[in-house]
């Protein structure tokens, strides 16, 4: 049977895992691949596993009761492994970097911030800005024959679009960034222009919170912030 995997802790890491449980129908019970001075907490990997909200509720505990004693490198939902002696290999052929990652990330957590603008307060903001914007505008509101200024139209609201939002983006990640040990850009999207992940002292999470809400108040009702964490630092394993 496949071996199901939680998490990575040092060998001297406290496992109160009594009563916590792992994925399945009926929970599996944990265990522990020990080799040197690496344990990876694993169980039976359920056959048919998929990420149902049980499961992945589980898998969290497991994770949140190894994080609360101590530095845990989580493993995300899912990954399995042939069966317990490929996982004492990984943890003999990845020791150094396992535990040059579980330094690092000892005493920390992970916050993900998402950000969004209404896109009618950018537009606006560029209309006023840029007197090309507004010259073909002008060129374009009356002629309906003007294929090729609206064409251009778009193409340069777009182009305005995409560079104030990477910049903006950028600026507010760098403004965050003191607060933070690290931070993990994600791809923007259709509906946040910022999307990324902070690593964070546990004893520099009230610093850090303050920090987002103040970046937030300052840039008003047209700003969406949305701050999940604190969460076990999946970004920076």
């Amino acid at each position: 049977m496949p071996t199901y995997v939680y998490g990575i802790t040092g060998a001297d890491h406290p496992l109160h895992l009594e009563e916590v449980f792992g994925v399945g129908e009926t929970p599996a019970p944990l265990r522990t691949v020990r080799t040197g001075d690496l344990t990876a907490v694993v169980s039976d990997a359920p056959e048919g596993l998929r990420a149902k909200r049980r499961d992945v509720q589980a898998h969290q505990r497991v994770l949140e009761v190894l994080m609360g004693d101590g530095a845990t490198l989580p493993m995300r939902f899912g990954l399995l492994a042939p069966d317990d002696e490929q996982v004492a290999s990984a943890l003999d052929a990845e020791g150094d970097r396992y535990r040059a990652r579980l330094e690092e990330l000892d005493g920390h957590v992970e916050y993900h911030l998402k950000v969004s603008r209404d896109e009618d307060d950018l537009l606006r903001e560029i209309v006023a800005e840029s007197g090309q914007v507004r010259e073909l505008r002008e060129r374009t509101r009356d002629q309906s024959g003007a294929h090729d200024e609206r064409v251009a139209l778009g193409e340069l609201i777009s182009h305005e679009v995409s560079a104030r939002s990477s910049a903006e983006a950028e600026d507010l990640a760098q403004r965050l960034s003191p607060a933070a040990t690290r931070l993990s850009a994600g791809e923007p999207s259709s509906t946040h222009f910022l999307n990324v992940s902070f690593l964070v002292p546990e004893d520099g999470v009230e610093s850090f919170v303050q920090a987002v809400s103040r970046e937030s108040d300052q840039r008003g009702d047209a700003y969406t912030f949305t701050l999940t964490g604190p969460l076990p630092p999946y970004s920076f394993v």
